[in-house]
């Protein structure tokens, strides 16, 4: 298919770009910038690509890149690579972490903590070939490709919107709780509650600064095997409230760092152990044609030489079991794992 010819050629060329689907779309969108340098993030039109925490907010400016647009055709699934391999010793330090993350909470210092990990497969991967599997494994996803030479190359099929805004209205959604998804469901009380403390955080932060702000009830959604509950929240934007500081209230939401955000980050930051780099930022469209489309940025990897890094994480709270955690990151990872395809020589 010619687009994946171009992102071939893209990434031959070191010239940045990202391409994208938006969830139940086909169209594809493909910005690829004039030049090579890194343009940091002001408010300017076009694709941002924003770190968990402190670091460079990149942006693909529509004012210097080339825009192009096109529908997908029948994916060919390329076959993937078993990923299988042994992680005891990630299994026992993540346990531990999660244990030091809700003694934490016995002990006060915050309600709920999201703790990650990162899984590094030593295997190059084919770029064009992984990223065609995920399009088509995750139609219900945001699906994307970024490269910029100086920043890596990143994929995903992320299920969380961060917000999206037109005309000073705005949707987002409070998203928590993981299990393999099945016919019958039943949530435990401690999933019910991680998805309350979002919910809660989200309205906190928007009520006294929009109008009109409305909220559906936890529901059920599927994304790929797994299921999570998802609120949805919408308003209106006061004049006093602009499109950037609705997104700088509302990221990191307490789904991908905990509640309090300050106490949680501060958690993370020294028991993680690890730099999340853009794993849990946020991604997408800046103004560009009078709308903010920006989505989380979970179920995503980074694309090094000769290892590709997955990045899974999940909420903590008082009712949280270790091994039980755990799990629920392998779970996760096989979002990734099951598109990849090795290179061959």
């Amino acid at each position: 298919m010619p687009i994946f010819e171009e992102i071939y050629t893209l990434l031959a060329k070191k010239t940045p770009f990202v391409c994208y689907i938006k969830p139940n779309e086909n169209r594809w969108n493909l910005l690829q910038q004039n030049n090579d340098e890194v343009i940091p993030f002001s408010g300017q039109s076009g694709f941002v690509f924003a770190p968990f925490n402190a670091g460079l907010k990149v942006v693909i400016s529509i004012d210097e890149a080339v825009l192009t647009q096109g529908f997908l055709e029948e994916i060919k699934v390329n076959q993937s690579t078993k990923t299988d391999f042994l992680v005891t010793h990630q299994k026992e330090a993540f346990e531990q972490l999660v244990s030091d993350g809700i003694q934490a909470i016995t002990n006060g210092n915050f309600e709920k903590v999201v703790l990650s990990r990162k899984i590094e497969i030593p295997k190059e991967i084919t770029i064009t070939e992984t990223f065609q599997n995920l399009i088509a494994s995750y139609p219900s996803a945001f699906r994307y490709l970024f490269y910029h030479p100086k920043v890596g190359i990143w994929l995903g099929a992320t299920p969380e919107q961060l917000v999206k805004i037109k005309d000073n209205r705005y949707e987002t959604m409070a998203l928590a709780g993981t299990q393999l998804y099945n016919q019958n469901l039943v949530w435990e009380t401690k999933e019910i509650e991680e998805q309350q403390f979002v919910t809660n955080y989200i309205l906190a932060k928007v009520k006294d600064k929009s109008k009109s702000v409305t909220f559906t009830e936890a529901q059920t959604i599927k994304a790929g095997n797994l299921a999570h509950l998802q609120s949805l929240i919408s308003g209106e934007l006061t004049s006093d409230f602009s499109a950037l500081e609705l997104i700088d209230s509302l990221h990191p939401t307490p789904a991908v760092c905990g509640l309090p955000k300050e106490n949680a980050i501060d958690f993370i930051s020294k028991n993680e152990g690890y730099d999340r780099k853009y794993y849990t930022g946020f991604l997408g469209e800046y103004q560009m044609n009078n709308q903010t489309d920006l989505f989380v940025n979970l179920r995503c990897l980074e694309v090094e030489k000769n290892t590709t890094t997955i990045y899974v994480g999940c909420g903590i709270t008082k009712d949280s079991i270790p091994e039980k955690e755990f799990i629920e990151t392998e779970n996760k990872s096989m979002t990734m794992r099951n598109i990849l395809v090795s290179k061959t020589f």
